[in-house]
């Protein structure tokens, strides 16, 4: 299966959810798209909502099923809370790293920075968005890419104080990887038992 190319909209009407972001659309049309989108539902089955809750992780973060996959049983492998674990995981990877960091507006930009080589981890490039960053990491902007007029308006009045497991330096365009977050400080809303519990099946 190849990444979702199509409208954001119609995915996150799909979930209810803004999971891409603030959505005009999504707020004009609050319901499911399609022909029979704003038609009384049935009441979907217990797989039914495990496997939403599933497909809105994977959406959210950007992650193909086998990638997914892959990183649930790495998850389940680790010691605590599999879920937990699970979300961490994601968190860490280096694209979601640079979105949180600010340096792009979405999950989907900071990709294709990291794919187009803009940004470094501990100064050297990296360019694969599934990069798993470990503690202490420093996540910086290429310093010939730092005048780019896409990160700097990303960057342009952000809070970076919203992240306690990430510390950010203005002045050399970097932000440092204190530690993978608690569940506490991942805003995202996702209930991840109902993952595990998909996945136990």
């Amino acid at each position: 299966m190849a990444r979702y190319t199509g409208p954001k909209s119609k995915i996150a009407r799909r979930f209810g959810e803004p999971i891409f972001g603030p959505d005009k659309a999504q707020a004009r049309r609050n319901y499911a798209p399609g022909q029979h989108g704003n038609a009384r539902k049935r009441k979907p089955s217990e797989y039914g909502v495990q496997l939403n809750e599933k497909q809105k992780a994977k959406y959210t973060y950007g992650v193909l099923e086998r990638q997914f996959r892959n990183m649930f049983a790495k998850a389940q492998s680790k010691k605590g809370i599999t879920g937990e674990i699970l979300l961490q995981m994601l968190e860490s990877r280096l694209d979601n790293v640079v979105y949180r960091l600010g340096i792009a507006p979405t999950r989907a930009a900071a990709r294709q920075l990291v794919s187009h080589k803009h940004i470094t981890v501990d100064g050297s490039v990296v360019n694969i968005p599934s990069y798993s960053l470990k503690q202490g990491q420093i996540v910086a902007v290429r310093e010939k890419d730092k005048s780019m007029q896409v990160i700097n308006e990303a960057l342009n009045g952000f809070n970076h104080s919203k992240y306690p497991w990430l510390e950010w330096d203005d002045k050399t365009m970097s932000g440092k990887f204190l530690h993978r977050p608690e569940r506490a400080d991942i805003p995202e809303n996702i209930r991840e038992q109902l993952i595990v519990e998909l996945y136990s099946k």
